[in-house]
């Protein structure tokens, strides 16, 4: 019971960094800075939760359009093959 009573408040001082990162800017008088405050923090969060797209995905993106456009071209001349036959204005 004592040692879970010492982690609590470990616990606890090691989550204010994150709190006190986000609460910093209402506290600056400035408000260019203050502003420049919140810019750097949501450009912060944004990066967190957007992780960069792998260059193999991409690639493969890309692959896969480009294959696609491919059979959309083969199924048009297709059509067009079999509505040339078609008699126009008799």
């Amino acid at each position: 019971m004592k040692i879970l009573a010492a982690l609590v408040p470990a616990l606890l001082l090691g989550a204010s960094p994150a709190l006190a990162e986000v609460e910093q800017c209402r506290f600056i008088q400035a408000k260019p800075e203050r502003e420049a405050c919140y810019t750097r923090q949501e450009a912060a969060l944004a990066a967190k939760r957007k992780p960069a797209p792998a260059i193999a995905d991409t690639r493969s993106t890309d692959a896969r359009m480009i294959e696609s456009l491919q059979q959309m071209r083969r199924d048009d001349a297709e059509v067009y093959r079999s509505v040339s036959g078609i008699c126009r204005g008799c």
